[in-house]
């Protein structure tokens, strides 16, 4: 399918499921900056991560309005048929392969007859996927990420919209790529360290040049999913 012209993850979306107004669950929340940009735009947020460790960050910089809660994609902290949007901002693939459907499951009985999940994955394509690579090779959950929501049916929902999008990711160097690595998991710190050299050699030659010194730029290759209640 043809790729959307560049934008960003929040914009895609807004465009695609308009979370203003609406009860929405961020699933694998991590620091909060989504959450955030949920409040600011007039929703409801609730981030869910898997430990009071993930959320301390995001708990620190808590803004009016925002919640966040201990939970797991398979077992959210959530009432039947309470919100209206449940999304999973490049976390799905997070998730144990064996959990996948029981995340995707969840998602349904928390959603309201009216409402949707929203997936946005990363694809395993790209520089910025080859670097990431040195770290931890995602190929095989990237993969299992596509193939639960290609068998959403089995959790009750349906895909509604797919839509293929670029977005740039820009570091202002190495320490800001391990920042933005190691806060997904805190375990890549050891793998990446004894990488550095290698990996500031490919952030170098595949990365292009940014507005600020020493700033690289990387096209990200994104699907974004809708899903609806079956």
């Amino acid at each position: 399918m043809p790729a959307a012209p560049p934008t960003t993850d929040t914009s895609m979306l807004e465009r695609l499921v308009a979370p203003a107004g609406k009860d929405v669950v961020d699933v694998g929340c991590g620091g909060g900056a989504l959450v955030r940009d949920l409040a600011a735009a007039g929703a409801r947020p609730i981030g869910v991560e898997i430990s009071e460790e993930q959320l301390a960050g995001a708990r620190a910089r808590a803004d009016e309005g925002a919640r966040y809660l201990v939970g797991r994609a398979e077992a959210l902290p959530l009432d039947d048929a309470s919100v209206d949007l449940v999304v999973f901002m490049r976390s799905l693939h997070h998730v144990p392969e064996e959990h996948l459907q029981a995340g995707l499951r969840e998602a349904r009985r928390v959603l309201r007859p009216n409402g949707a999940v929203y997936v946005a994955e990363p694809l395993a394509e790209g520089d910025f996927f080859a670097l990431t690579s040195m770290v931890e090779d995602e190929v095989e959950v990237r993969r299992a990420a596509q193939a639960a929501l290609a068998d959403a049916g089995q959790a009750g929902l349906e895909r509604a919209v797919t839509v293929d999008y670029d977005v740039t990711a820009r570091l202002a160097g190495v320490e800001a790529f391990r920042a933005r690595t190691v806060s997904v998991d805190p375990e890549r710190g050891p793998v990446f360290d004894a990488r550095r050299d290698e990996i500031a050699a490919m952030f170098e030659r595949l990365g292009m040049p940014g507005e600020q010194p020493g700033e690289r730029c990387f096209v990200v290759p994104m699907r974004a999913d809708v899903l609806r209640p079956v």
